[in-house]
């Protein structure tokens, strides 16, 4: 696998994870890490691998073999966002919030919930039943359960893929303010460039192969295409190049 060095030490340490479901092998020795407030997209066509991966980090399935570790002495809880996520329609955003923070079992579930409407900007939305919302706040509700226990590292699978342009621009927004707070944030995304617009790293998959691990910029000299170019032509040739 191609490696992009990271200049900090990492805030989560993946080596060596394979992941069998019978005669198929989801994942084969995947090592990467993350640093500190970094936002890491993890890329690849359809049966890559990626939400098997972002199941194993957020603990929901144990690896076939390999480590997750968390090396930081002020590792906590790993937050996950998954696609469909198990919100309730009929309560209201505060009351979702309050809900999952007893499950979360929070040291004070108000104060919490209360700090998570301030910090997603959806105090004024805080008695809204959630059905009624918009696709971009349904969205930054689903964030808000993922941050209630303040993980250091946030995990998002395909998290603008229904949101239009406007809503994927107040998402990422806030997503970027998380990581100038050190939060860590690994996303899975269709969307090459989104990736190129909002990651500092990707992670490229293929059949549950890690191909490259490194900056936007390293895929497309990988790819030997221009620095300016398109990056998802580059991600198309660097996969075609590798047999995928």
């Amino acid at each position: 696998m191609l490696v992009d060095a990271a200049p900090a030490a990492p805030a989560l340490l993946v080596q060596g994870v394979s992941k069998r479901f019978g005669d198929r092998e989801a994942l084969r020795d995947v090592s990467f890490d993350v640093t500190r407030g970094e936002l890491l997209a993890v890329i690849g066509p359809n049966g890559a691998g990626k939400t098997t991966l972002l199941s194993i980090l957020a603990g929901i399935q144990q690896p076939g073999s390999g480590t997750v570790a968390q090396p930081d002495a002020t590792a906590g809880r790993i937050g996950w966002v998954p696609q469909q996520t198990a919100v309730y329609s009929k309560l209201t955003v505060a009351q979702n919030l309050r809900l999952f923070a007893r499950l979360e079992r929070v040291a004070d579930p108000q104060a919490t919930v209360e700090r998570m409407l301030e910090q997603t900007g959806l105090s004024e939305r805080a008695d809204d039943e959630l059905g009624r919302l918009s696709g971009g706040n349904r969205q930054r509700v689903n964030i808000a359960v993922g941050l209630l226990a303040d993980p250091p590292v946030l995990l998002l699978d395909e998290p603008s893929g229904a949101l239009d342009p406007r809503q994927r621009e107040r998402l990422w927004g806030f997503i970027s303010a998380l990581t100038e707070r050190g939060t860590s944030v690994i996303f899975a995304t269709h969307d090459i460039a989104e990736a190129e617009r909002h990651a500092d790293r990707v992670l490229v998959l293929a059949d549950g192969e890690a191909l490259l691990h490194g900056t936007p910029a390293a895929l497309k000299a990988a790819a030997k295409a221009d620095e300016a170019g398109d990056l998802e032509q580059a991600f198309v040739v660097f996969l075609r190049d590798r047999g995928h």
